[in-house]
């Protein structure tokens, strides 16, 4: 299988923390292409020999082709998944990207702080972890109510934002788009908290989930 890493942009160090995953999947025998322009978008030759698309790259802008080239070749078939702001909080404007996505970043109240996620499913991906601390950004996003939710984090309402108080958020999801599958962390703002050993974990079973290889019962 082939796996399409999209990495760049200014924000969470996208090579490091793709590269945290990449000797995994070389053992797992996937052949790796990285492409670090969003020119990528507009090769259709090499998007259709993706079976995953790995994509890491925050605050971006893609263009209207490039942005159907993308949705097209996950419906087809393709897995899609990634992390923070690497898939949340990009191509704001890309309103079918954000669809088969399934979800929009808007604001993390304190930055860095201390919270907990707490896994809600008995899926493959999380299955025998429980709840966790973490301490990083605690993402506020706009979702899809079709999600399937693995895991979440509740808001305190602290940080200056009392509007947020009891607000439970989706942090791990997953959505079937077509043919395609599509995994989303709000987890992974550095290297650091891509080693926190249960967002490694989550993290590497959901980009073999949308590869299609996680099974032991997967959904």
């Amino acid at each position: 299988m082939n796996v399409l890493v999209v990495r760049g942009g200014p924000m969470h160090e996208p090579v490091a923390c793709t590269d945290l995953f990449l000797p995994r999947l070389r053992e797992r025998g996937f052949t790796i292409e990285i492409a670090e322009t969003l020119d990528v978008y507009d090769d259709t030759a090499v998007l259709d020999r993706a079976d995953l698309i790995l994509q890491c790259w925050s605050v971006g802008t893609i263009t209207a082709q490039q942005e159907q080239n993308l949705v097209a070749r996950v419906r087809a078939g393709a897995g899609f998944a990634g992390w923070h702001g690497g898939v949340v909080a990009t191509f704001h404007e890309a309103r079918h990207y954000q669809y088969m996505v399934g979800g929009r970043f808007l604001h993390h109240p304190g930055g860095l702080i201390d919270h907990t996620v707490d896994v809600t499913s008995e899926h493959p991906i999380v299955r025998g972890i429980g709840s966790f601390a973490v301490h990083t950004e605690q993402y506020y996003c706009h979702t899809d109510t079709t999600l399937q939710v693995l895991a979440t984090t509740t808001f305190t309402g602290e940080h200056g934002e009392p509007e947020t108080a009891g607000v439970v958020m989706p942090v791990v999801w997953l959505r079937h788009f077509g043919a395609g599958r599509v995994f989303v962390s709000t987890l992974g703002h550095s290297p650091a908290d891509l080693l926190v050993p249960e967002v490694n974990t989550i993290t590497d079973r959901g980009l073999m989930w949308a590869a299609g290889k996680l099974s032991v019962g997967s959904s």
